[in-house]
């Protein structure tokens, strides 16, 4: 009689979990097989999602994972292309395969990545899935935006949020923390006033130096990230899911860079206000309405440097006028 491999280690939850009173829920109710049938994972990192989906669906999927690390009984949704969407028919082919009878063992497990990148098409395609969830099926929706979701799929789900300590990481790109540096000291030789053209001049400079340097800085985290990131991927993911992928990594980059840059400017005018000059109250509250203002218009695609250069060139303004006499 043939002997039967043992199915692999379950893959392990985030480190940052093992442990949690979150975890500890998700485990009860997987061995006691009473997990709900609809689970929405948010939190502020895709990654540490992900590998929490990773490490439910091999505690429901008892059998080893096929090449690529994927399951003949998980199925996976996921964006398309640059614009990041998940579209109807692609929704619909996913509601087609939970629908089957599974072909392994007792249980189907559907990840659906980013969910709240559905489009109105596909988010009511999906609704009619969560209202009458196929038998023996674990479906698990997995967003950083919540409350982007339609108000029906979330209250068709069991909430679980995760923390993550991404933003105590460091952006991995050698030069970021000189970068942010040299950005202080600019702010520090606004505070000082321009006392000349020349000055003057050199500060603008100094700014489209800072641009210059930026762009660079966020295109090698991107790439290096990107490469990290595609050697867990499955090696049958299709082109237009790894464009979006990608493009997803560049936008979350970007995103904790433009964070550091206004932590950056917050620490500054903070310890100008502990020095006693209250004066920098205004052209700090100004900065960063400025800054949110081109963090939002990068959301409508926006350049990352024009909107640094933008940023930038009003913080000047601002800060220059905060110095001048009078």
């Amino acid at each position: 009689m043939p002997v039967v491999p043992a199915p692999p280690p379950a893959r392990p939850w985030p480190p940052a979990l093992v442990g949690t009173p979150t975890v500890a829920v998700l485990e009860r109710a997987i061995a006691r097989g009473r997990l709900a049938p609809s689970l929405l994972l948010h939190g502020e990192s895709l990654e540490t999602l992900a590998a929490v989906a990773d490490a439910i669906t091999d505690r429901l999927l008892a059998a080893p994972a096929a090449p690529g690390g994927s399951h003949p009984d998980c199925f996976v949704l996921r964006p398309a292309g640059k614009m990041r969407q998940i579209g109807a028919d692609a929704t619909r082919a996913l509601v087609d395969q939970v629908q089957v009878t599974a072909g392994f063992g007792e249980r189907k497990v559907a990840v659906i990545h980013e969910a709240d990148r559905m489009n109105s098409s596909a988010a009511n395609i999906f609704l009619k899935t969560l209202e009458e969830p196929p038998a023996n099926t674990t479906l698990l929706l997995l967003t950083t935006h919540p409350y982007a979701l339609l108000g029906t799929i979330r209250s068709r789900c069991l909430h679980f949020r995760f923390p993550s300590d991404l933003a105590a990481q460091p952006i991995p790109a050698e030069g970021w923390s000189e970068w942010l540096a040299d950005y202080r000291g600019w702010l520090e030789r606004l505070g000082a006033g321009a006392a000349d053209p020349r000055t003057a001049a050199d500060h603008v400079f100094s700014a489209y130096g800072l641009v210059a340097r930026f762009g660079s800085l966020l295109d090698r985290a991107a790439a290096a990230a990107w490469e990290k990131q595609r050697a867990r991927l499955p090696a049958d993911l299709a082109e237009d899911e790894q464009v979006a992928i990608e493009t997803g990594i560049f936008k979350g980059l970007r995103s904790r860079c433009f964070a550091e840059l206004e932590a950056a400017t917050r620490s500054y005018a903070r310890a100008r206000l502990l020095a006693g000059e209250d004066s920098v109250r205004r052209p700090f509250a100004a900065a960063i309405e400025e800054l949110e203002r081109v963090s939002g218009l990068m959301q409508v695609n926006l350049n990352e440097s024009a909107a640094l250069e933008l940023f930038l060139l009003s913080s000047l303004r601002l800060w220059s006028r905060r110095a001048a006499p009078g």
